[in-house]
C-alpha cells in the first residue's frame, strides 16, 4: 500500500470505527465528556470574570449591600445598572445567532434529542455561554447547570454530526454532554448521569447507560484537576437523632413537592406577564426588564446572581425564620423575573435555594416549638433542598444523588429519600406539567406522546416543489405540475401569505371546458387543507384525506406564511424512517 492511499484511507476506516463499533462509541464519550469538562470550568471562570467587572467582588451575594469598587461613586445604586449593562450585550447576541440559548436550557435538550434526533446547532454552545456568563454576572438570579447541560449538548451533537455518526448514538452523545456538563458542575459524576438519563433521555439500557457514566466521570476529573476535589456547596454533615422525626421529614416532603409546584407556577405567570407587558424588538427586553430586576437586587441584594454563599449561611442557621421566607419568596420571584425578561440561565440552582431556605425555616419553627424529636435545621435544609428539586422537576433518583454527593453523607440517604418520594408523588398529585416540561407543553408539544401524535411536522416538511402566484396563468400552472410531478400546488402572495393551492385535475378541467390559457389561477384556486409548525402528523394525517393532490401546505404559527410542504411520502417516511432508509439503500 502507498504513503498516499494509507493517508487517505485511515481517515474512512477510523470514522467507520468510531460510528459502528462500541469501542468507538466509547472513545467519543470520552471525548465529549473532556469538552464538557473544560467547558463547565472555562463558563464558570468567564461568569466569575463577568461578576467582578461589573459588580467588583467574584460572588456578589457573599458581601451584601456594599458599593462596586470599580465604580464608587454609583454607591449601592450600581445594581440598577449591571442587569441594563449585562442586557444590552446578551439581549442582541441571543436574537441574532441563536434564539435557542434563551431561557433555562434544558426543555429545548429534552426537545433536540426527542423529536430532533439529538441535533444542536453548533452555535448554540458559544451562545449560550456568553449569554448566560453575562445574565448571571449582571445580577440574573438563575443557575449555571441549565446553561452547561445545554452546551454540553451542543458540544456532543456537533462532534457526533461531525462523525456522522446514526441517529441513535448521535443522541447519546448529547446526553453524555449534559451528564458531563452537571457532574463537572457539581462535583457529582453520579448525579450527573442520573440527570441525563432520567429527564433528557428518560432511557436506562445498559450500552447507553454504559457511555454515558464514561463521559460523567471523564467530565469530573477534568473539573476536579482544574478546580480541586471539593463541592462547590459546603454543607455540614447532619444526623437523625430521633425516629420520631421522619414523620417531620414526611410532612416536610409534601410542603417541599407543593413549593416546587407553585415555583413552576410561577415561573411561567411572571413569563406570560412579561409577554403581554412587553411590546418592543425583543432583543432590547433583557435591558429594559434589567431595570425591574435592578429594583429587586437593590432591595434585596442577596438575590445577585446564583447566590451558593448566601444558600450556605441559610443551611447553617445563619438566617432568622422571617428573613428565610423573605429570601424564598424574592428567589422565586428574581429567577422567574429573569427568564421573563429574557434572560438565559437554569431553574436547578434556584430550586435548591428554595428547598434551602423552605428546610431551615421549617426546621428553625419546629425547634421553637420545642417537639424534642425535631433534630438540627441543618438537617430539613438539606432535605428539602432535594425535595423541592424533586418537586419541581419530578426527578427523584436525580434529587438523593445530588444531595447524597454535595454532602458525602450516608446517614441522610433514608430521611431524604422518604422526603423526595412523597414530593414527587405531591408534585404528580397537584400538576402534569414539570418545571422543564412546561415549557414544551406550552409550545404543543408533549414528550410522552408516541407514533404520529409525537411528531411535529415542521421537522419533516419539505420545501414545495413549485410556488405559483396569483397571477399565475392556467396554462402555465399545468405546466408546472406536469412539471414536477405534483397533484396540486400552493399559490403565495407577493408576501408569502398562503392564498390556497390549485390541483391538477382543477386545472386540467378549467382548460378542457374552454377557460383561456393567461386565466390566472385564482379563479379555480382550493381552500388550503393545511397545518401549521408546531401541529403533529397526527393532525396532517387526518388532513390529507380532504386535500386535493399529494400534498399539504405547512404554514407558519399564525397561519398565514407557507414555510414548507408535506407529502404523503414523507409522512410515511417519517413514520417508519428504517423502511424509508432501507428502501433508499
Amino acid at each position: 500500500m502507498s504513503v498516499r492511499a494509507w493517508a487517505l484511507g485511515t481517515p474512512r476506516h477510523l470514522a467507520r470505527w468510531l460510528q459502528s463499533t462500541q469501542g468507538g462509541f466509547a472513545v467519543l464519550a470520552v471525548l465529549v465528556g473532556v469538552g464538557a469538562g473544560l467547558g463547565a470550568v472555562g463558563f464558570r471562570w468567564l461568569i466569575e470574570g463577568v461578576t467582578r467587572v461589573l459588580s467588583g467582588y467574584a460572588d456578589y451575594s457573599a458581601v451584601g449591600r456594599v458599593p462596586n469598587p470599580l465604580v464608587p461613586g454609583l454607591g449601592t445604586y450600581f445594581v440598577l445598572l449591571a442587569p441594563v449593562v449585562a442586557g444590552i450585550i446578551y439581549g442582541p447576541l441571543v436574537y441574532r445567532f441563536a434564539r435557542e440559548a434563551r431561557g433555562h436550557g434544558v426543555p429545548e435538550v429534552m426537545y433536540a434529542v426527542d423529536r430532533q434526533g439529538g441535533r444542536i446547532p453548533p452555535r448554540v454552545a458559544v451562545v449560550k455561554s456568553l449569554a448566560s456568563a453575562l445574565c448571571i454576572g449582571g445580577g440574573g438570579s438563575v443557575g449555571r447547570e441549565g446553561p452547561i447541560v445545554q452546551i454540553g449538548s451542543a458540544l456532543g451533537s456537533s462532534l457526533g454530526v461531525f462523525v456522522r455518526v446514526g441517529e441513535d448514538r448521535l443522541r447519546v452523545l448529547v446526553v453524555c454532554g449534559a451528564a458531563g456538563g452537571i457532574a463537572a458542575t457539581f462535583n457529582a459524576p453520579l448525579a450527573g448521569v442520573f440527570f441525563a438519563m432520567e429527564l433528557i433521555l428518560r432511557d436506562f439500557t445498559a450500552p447507553r447507560f454504559g457511555v454515558v457514566v464514561l463521559s460523567s466521570v471523564t467530565a469530573s476529573v477534568i473539573a476536579r484537576s482544574l478546580l480541586g476535589d471539593q463541592t462547590f456547596l459546603q454543607l455540614p454533615q447532619v444526623e437523625v437523632e430521633h425516629l420520631a422525626s421522619y414523620v417531620l421529614f414526611i410532612l416536610l416532603g409534601a410542603l417541599a413537592g407543593t413549593v416546587g409546584v407553585l415555583f413552576t407556577k410561577v415561573l411561567y405567570l411572571v413569563e406570560d406577564a412579561c409577554d403581554k407587558v412587553w411590546r418592543g424588538p425583543e432583543w432590547l427586553r433583557p435591558a429594559v426588564g434589567g431595570v425591574v430586576l435592578g429594583a429587586i437586587l437593590l432591595a434585596l441584594p442577596q438575590m445577585y446572581g446564583v447566590g451558593y454563599p448566601v444558600l450556605e449561611k441559610g443551611v447553617a442557621g445563619g438566617y432568622a425564620v422571617g428573613f428565610l421566607l423573605v429570601l424564598l419568596v424574592g428567589k422565586v420571584v428574581a429567577c422567574s423575573l429573569t427568564i421573563g425578561i429574557g434572560g438565559s440561565g437554569g431553574v436547578f440552582a434556584p430550586s435548591l435555594f428554595v428547598g434551602a431556605m423552605l428546610g431551615s425555616a421549617f426546621g428553625q419553627s419546629l425547634g421553637e416549638l420545642a417537639l424534642g424529636v425535631t433534630g438540627s435545621p441543618t438537617a430539613y435544609a438539606i432535605i428539602a433542598m432535594g425535595a423541592v428539586f424533586a418537586g419541581a422537576a419530578r426527578a427523584p433518583i436525580t434529587a438523593v444523588l445530588i444531595m447524597y454527593e454535595l454532602t458525602g453523607d450516608y446517614g441522610i440517604i433514608l430521611p431524604l429519600m422518604a422526603a423526595v418520594a412523597v414530593a414527587t408523588g405531591v408534585s404528580r398529585a397537584l400538576s402534569r406539567e414539570t418545571v422543564y416540561s412546561a415549557k414544551l407543553l406550552r409550545r404543543g408539544v408533549d414528550l410522552d406522546l408516541t407514533g404520529p401524535a409525537a411528531i411535529d411536522v415542521g421537522t419533516v416538511m419539505q420545501p414545495p416543489p413549485a410556488v405559483l402566484g396569483p397571477g399565475t396563468g392556467l396554462r402555465e400552472a399545468a405546466d408546472a405540475l406536469l412539471g414536477t410531478g405534483s397533484g396540486c400546488l400552493p399559490v403565495v402572495d407577493g408576501a408569502g401569505e398562503l392564498q390556497g393551492t390549485v390541483s391538477s385535475v382543477a386545472t386540467a378541467e378549467a382548460l378542457a371546458a374552454g377557460m383561456p390559457g393567461d386565466e390566472p389561477v385564482t379563479s379555480v384556486l382550493d381552500t388550503p387543507q393545511g397545518v401549521r409548525v408546531g401541529e403533529s402528523l397526527q393532525d396532517a394525517l387526518s388532513r390529507f384525506a380532504a386535500a386535493e393532490g399529494d400534498g399539504i401546505p405547512v404554514l407558519d404559527a399564525t397561519g398565514l406564511q407557507l414555510v414548507g410542504w408535506l407529502t404523503h411520502r414523507t409522512a410515511l417516511q417519517a413514520l417508519n424512517p428504517a423502511d424509508a432508509s432501507g428502501h433508499g439503500s
